[in-house]
């Protein structure tokens, strides 16, 4: 196989974007299918980019409050049913165990699509008095719902994801905690991932099962659809009622505490991949790159230049990159084309002449500029363009999602830009759900989100003409 084809095995984004995005995910290596219909293999490349996501995470919450706890995967179904709302919003997901080893079970139980039921008969136990509050817990886990279509890393049957839960004395530190999350996630999102989003309210239709309130950051992807990539949700005393969660206040009363939820998931590779990628593969963010420099010598064989690129390694692992060699015995150009399918953030070039000059090439793999370094400011230099990738990247990813939002002011020009374009477009709304479910059902377009930066776009309502009361980014989303 030519080098040549080796890239062009990936499907344009242009031509066909589902297919584009599948090639990528494959050919990068970072997923496999399996016998488990709706589940898939983790590969080293691509749990290391969740492991990447983890870890920086985590380590946001805690700067919060937050603690981890693990709870079971299992849910009895008397548990579950408790609350009406939220049952009812996950049951077509539910998948049920119903045998233990070849006895049928006395009560069916199922493997939790989330975990709100179980802290809730957890923190019965937990919760008496105001001094047991708050809690503010997250675990790091897998979550199973029953999907009928499914695609790597945006919808599968098992997938995994962080759910953090929380609860409180009062309403207002329940509604600042759901928003503190929320602004995690969102400025994760930016300076992490390189991912500009939206922050608003979801709409009474798009809430979560059981919510007071939801809260949601939507990203743009490079096809012009809407990726919702983390949600925080305030579940007022709802659920508390519901377990009968009861704590003794200051003044020796009873009273029922407020809890929230919020979650990301490994949909967030996902849009990595349809944010940043290209047609020779992946790209990268620094901030989430397993391998953020391969060092290819050129004419290996040569001597000095393996001794030379170990010694460039080691100066850049001394300076906390990662960073590998590829001394395999491909060819530069095919080391090349796999380096940008994986999409590695820099690649070094050195052979036998550059280091006859003192000099080394960084080849940016976001823009495919090559700049000549000296070989012994490498490791002065590639940090700095490592930050220099990250924030052209994030500016990048925010002109393409403005070049690609819309305002629309009537119901015929909303129509319009559906039809011809993709992206997001902001318009006035009157609050009624008939609305919500008319644009649903003709256009495929759902509100995304009431954005707390309000903007007053027209007097009447996109839809029906009546008053308007929010204005709603709407869209067509994964």
């Amino acid at each position: 196989m030519s080098e040549k084809k080796m890239v062009e095995a990936i499907t344009s984004m242009e031509e066909d974007f589902a297919q584009w995005y599948t090639d990528v995910v494959k050919k990068a290596d970072l997923i496999d299918y399996t016998s488990v219909k709706g589940c898939m293999v983790f590969k080293p490349a691509g749990y290391a980019i969740w492991e990447l996501i983890q870890s920086q995470m985590d380590r946001r919450f805690k700067d919060t409050g937050v603690e981890n706890v693990y709870l079971p995967m299992f849910i009895p179904e008397s548990l579950l049913e408790k609350e009406k709302d939220h049952v009812e919003g996950f049951a077509p997901e539910v998948a049920w165990v119903t045998m233990g080893g070849l006895q049928p079970l006395q009560e069916k139980m199922c493997v939790r699509p989330t975990s709100e039921t179980l802290f809730c008969d957890f923190y019965k136990n937990e919760v008496h008095s105001y001094r047991d509050l708050p809690k503010n817990y997250n675990q790091w886990c897998s979550v199973v719902r029953w999907e009928k279509e499914t695609r790597p890393f945006l919808r599968s049957r098992e997938f995994l994801w962080q759910e953090g839960h929380t609860i409180h004395a009062t309403a207002e530190e329940a509604e600042e905690r759901t928003i503190m999350m929320l602004n995690v996630y969102a400025d994760f999102c930016e300076q992490v991932l390189a991912i500009p989003v939206v922050k608003g309210r979801k709409t009474e239709k798009e809430k979560f099962a059981g919510a007071q309130a939801t809260y949601t950051i939507e990203a743009l992807m490079h096809d012009g659809k809407a990726l919702q990539s983390g949600t925080s949700h305030n579940f007022g005393d709802g659920f508390a009622r519901a377990f009968d969660i009861q704590y003794t206040d200051k003044d020796n009363t009873l009273k029922y505490p407020f809890q929230t939820s919020w979650g990301t998931t490994t949909r967030l590779i996902g849009a990595i991949i349809m944010v940043h990628g290209d047609n020779s593969g992946l790209v990268l963010p620094p901030r989430v790159a397993p391998t953020q420099v391969m060092i290819v010598p050129i004419r290996q064989q040569a001597e000095g230049v393996l001794s030379k690129a170990e010694e460039i390694r080691k100066a850049l692992n001394e300076v906390g990159i990662r960073v590998k060699v590829d001394d395999s015995e491909k060819s530069p150009g095919w080391k090349f084309a796999e380096q940008e399918m994986r999409g590695i953030p820099i690649r070094i070039e050195i052979g036998p002449k550059d280091i006859e000059n003192g000099k080394a090439i960084l080849a940016r793999r976001d823009t495919g500029e090559k700049i000549e370094v000296n070989i012994g400011e490498i490791s002065e230099k590639v940090p700095a363009l490592l930050d220099t990738i990250q924030i052209d990247m994030l500016n990048r990813a925010r002109e393409r999602r403005d070049a690609n939002t819309f305002t629309a002011t009537s119901r015929e020009e909303f129509e319009q830009i559906f039809a011809e374009k993709t992206g997001f477009v902001k318009a006035m709304w009157c609050g009624d759900r008939a609305c919500e479910d008319e644009i649903k059902e003709k256009l495929a377009v759902t509100s995304r989100c009431m954005p707390f930066e309000q903007e007053h776009i027209s007097d009447t309502c996109v839809c029906c003409g009546k008053p308007a009361k929010h204005m709603v980014y709407w869209g067509k989303a994964y």
